[in-house]
């Protein structure tokens, strides 16, 4: 068996690795090479150097975006993972309905994101014309609309994930912390939480990179506005790359980056939670 899989292993993997070489690998490279260029075609890439990279950290609008995403990322983060891991523990006990709760939870996040936005631009603005405001009025309210959109979008997802995990945790080890006169909140913290830390790896690490990715809800829902307040820096890399000309190479340059601080960012998390996880 092991001869016949080793016959075949290059005439399965060849083309899958073909497949994601010019689907993602090149296109990467050529990307970071075109953040060291000013362009308006790949034919056309003048070598210009840190240029590019200079002008991204010397860009109010890149700076604005930078720092609205991380407060966005925040608040989304701790907000879906909290309300998430709560309604785990409400549905993992016994509850009458919990299944159709379980569905109920997850269906938002089968919905588009650009069609998520419109939807809640048109609930939110409903709600904000009785107090004669838009989202669009002051960045608070956009905020805090996003806040809201990502956290319907994402807890039911995150639930069932959580949920995933406090099944998997062996009900005779909540027994005995019972028995030695724990209560709940001594149970849920030294016995539930640090079984249930790898879903907790996966949960932050979806919603942290979801947030910070945020692109087609930022452009449905507020596109910025006001006077780019609510720009996350997905929609700002994108309206430099395709808004201003001869900054096709800043709109790239701003990608890097982009890639390189999500990437540290999800990989310092992984790091810290997988070091907290501990056997069932």
């Amino acid at each position: 068996m092991q001869k016949q899989l080793k016959k075949y292993f290059l005439f399965f993997t060849i083309p899958t690795l073909l497949a994601f070489a010019i689907a993602f690998v090149i296109p990467f490279l050529l990307g970071i090479f075109l953040s060291f260029t000013q362009f308006t075609t790949v034919t056309n890439a003048v070598w210009v150097g840190f240029a590019n990279y200079a002008n991204v950290f010397t860009d109010p609008d890149f700076l604005q975006a930078l720092w609205f995403t991380a407060a966005f990322a925040v608040v989304s983060v701790i907000t879906i993972n909290l309300i998430a891991f709560l309604f785990a523990l409400l549905l993992t006990r016994g509850i009458r309905g919990t299944n159709v709760f379980r569905t109920i939870f997850f269906m938002p996040n089968l919905i588009g994101g650009i069609v998520l936005g419109y939807i809640w631009q048109l609930i939110l603005n409903g709600i904000l014309y009785r107090f004669d405001a838009t989202l669009t009025v002051s960045p608070v309210y956009g905020f805090w609309g996003l806040v809201i959109l990502m956290n319907w979008q994402l807890i039911g997802y995150m639930m069932v994930i959580y949920i995933a995990g406090l099944q998997n945790v062996p009900r005779d080890l909540i027994e005995a912390a019972g028995i030695d006169g724990a209560n709940r909140f001594q149970t849920l913290r030294n016995v539930t939480l640090p079984l249930v830390m790898p879903s907790v790896t996966i949960c932050l690490f979806l919603t942290i990179s979801n947030s910070f990715k945020l692109f087609d809800q930022n452009l449905a829902l507020t596109a910025g506005a006001p006077s780019k307040k609510t720009t996350m820096l997905a929609l700002d890399i994108y309206n430099t790359f395709y808004g201003k000309s001869g900054w096709e190479g800043v709109g790239q340059a701003k990608a890097v980056v982009f890639f390189l601080m999500v990437g540290l960012i999800v990989l310092a998390q992984l790091l810290i939670t997988r070091r907290r996880e501990v056997e069932s």
